[in-house]
């Protein structure tokens, strides 16, 4: 028994030695980090403003960043600023010789820092930013990462509005092209060189929702500059966004269409009705007039003309055309009255005039004026019917032919503008609809 207990005693001591032993290698290990820091970034060891060599530590070759980003979201794309906003995560990785430490056999497999100046940094900027800022809730959103190698990962979380110009000639049946270019403030090519990350350079958030827009695809490419003091190298993504027409079809057309058929209700208004074909073709007219300069006013003032213009302009002139109308219809029907009038009066005086003759002459002479008109009449030769005569003989005044032509004619005329609208701006070619 004394024995045993003697071996319990020793295995315990043994086993709050090798703990207390753990803990003092995982305090070492951290205290570790703070030593490689400064020894790599110690006063006098390290200076941020001079570049990293190149390739290899070559000193004649350019530095070599590689970016790549996550899009978080695009919360606005305004057509009438010209400009959308986007929120990313920007990443820039680049090599540095002289940031090499010991990775204590693997266990050290990066350092991190929070401070962007205590490492050189490239001179990266965003060459069609109008706006921008950084996150600082709770902390600052940036992070740097050396790696054992020398390698620098440099990410931060930021927001930009960028200006993007949109060519509206098909708006709002359009699609737009809104870049992102990223290029070197003061660094030439022969120093520095910005390249897209292999693989998956631009990486896009999950169910990313627009208001009004889709995107459908994004291109990386190319956009070196240059300029009387060098070329600079530069980045650009192509966002392509087709715009949601169903907005525009319940908001603008189909409100349009309504307001253009109902201006033909004052065909089949009496055409002595007069307060109420005047009041229906005016406020038809101003309400299509308010609606058209709604829309211009969320757009901006271009020189060409937009597809939404051609419509809202016909739909206007259809409206106006059925005001035009009545007018037409008002001075046909007081020009049939006063004919019908001096009808009238011509038909009193040959009334008059047949009833004095009639006093001198006898009964022969009448009967044989008669048989000879009749002899006349059985001898002209039959007319051929004329559809469109016989069928406009119905109405037997300008005024009602007028109300009852335009009734066929405006819907006819504006199912055959339809046709050849939405043909034309449907199925246009791909190639007419970005820029």
């Amino acid at each position: 028994m004394g024995t045993g207990h003697f071996f319990w005693v020793i295995f315990y001591f043994a086993s709050l030695c090798s703990a207390s032993l753990a803990n003092n290698a995982k305090i070492n290990f951290r205290e570790k980090e703070k030593k490689v820091l400064d020894q790599i970034l110690g006063a006098g060891k390290y200076d941020a403003r001079i570049r990293p060599s190149g390739l290899n530590g070559t000193e004649n070759l350019p530095t070599y960043v590689y970016v790549n980003m996550f899009l978080r979201s695009i919360s606005k794309i305004d057509d009438y600023k010209m400009e959308y906003s986007v929120q990313l995560t920007f990443r820039e990785q680049w090599t540095d010789e002289r940031l090499k430490f010991d990775d204590i056999q693997g266990r050290l497999k990066y350092l991190t820092l929070t401070e962007a100046n205590r490492v050189w940094m490239p001179d990266l900027f965003f060459s069609n930013e109008k706006e921008g800022h950084f996150h600082n809730i709770i902390m600052p959103n940036v992070y740097i990462r050396i790696f054992p190698n020398g390698s620098v990962l440099y990410s931060i979380r930021i927001s930009l509005t960028l200006a993007c110009p949109m060519n509206l000639k098909l708006y709002p049946l359009d699609r737009q092209i809104c870049s992102l270019r990223m290029a070197s403030y003061g660094w030439t090519t022969n120093d520095l060189v910005f390249l897209w990350k292999e693989g998956d350079p631009v990486q896009v958030v999950k169910n990313l929702h627009l208001p009004r827009f889709t995107l459908e695809k994004f291109l990386t490419d190319y956009c070196n500059s240059k300029t009387n003091t060098g070329e600079y190298s530069c980045l650009k993504v192509d966002l392509l966004f087709k715009r949601e027409f169903s907005y525009y079809l319940i908001q603008i057309y189909i409100p349009c269409c309504m307001l253009v058929i109902v201006s033909w209700v004052s065909f089949w208004l009496d055409q002595g009705a007069v307060p109420a074909r005047v009041s229906l073709g005016v406020t038809t007219l101003l309400t299509m007039a308010t609606q058209t300069s709604g829309i211009n006013a969320s757009l901006p003032p271009v020189s060409y003309t937009k597809a939404i213009d051609v419509w809202t302009g016909v739909c206007l002139t259809f409206v106006f055309g059925a005001l035009l109308e009545f007018a037409l219809v008002n001075y046909a029907s007081r020009s049939d009255m006063h004919k019908e009038n001096m009808k009238k009066k011509r038909r009193d005086l040959e009334q008059a005039s047949i009833d004095a003759a009639s006093d001198l002459l006898d009964t022969d002479s009448n009967a044989t004026f008669a048989m000879l008109r009749q002899c006349e009449v059985h001898m002209q030769a039959p007319k051929r019917p004329n559809c469109c005569k016989t069928w406009l003989s119905k109405f037997p005044t300008r005024s009602k032919r007028i109300d009852v032509i335009s009734r066929i004619t405006f819907p006819l005329v504006f199912a055959l503008f339809n046709l050849v609208y939405w043909s034309t701006y449907l199925f246009r070619d791909e190639e007419d609809e970005t820029f």
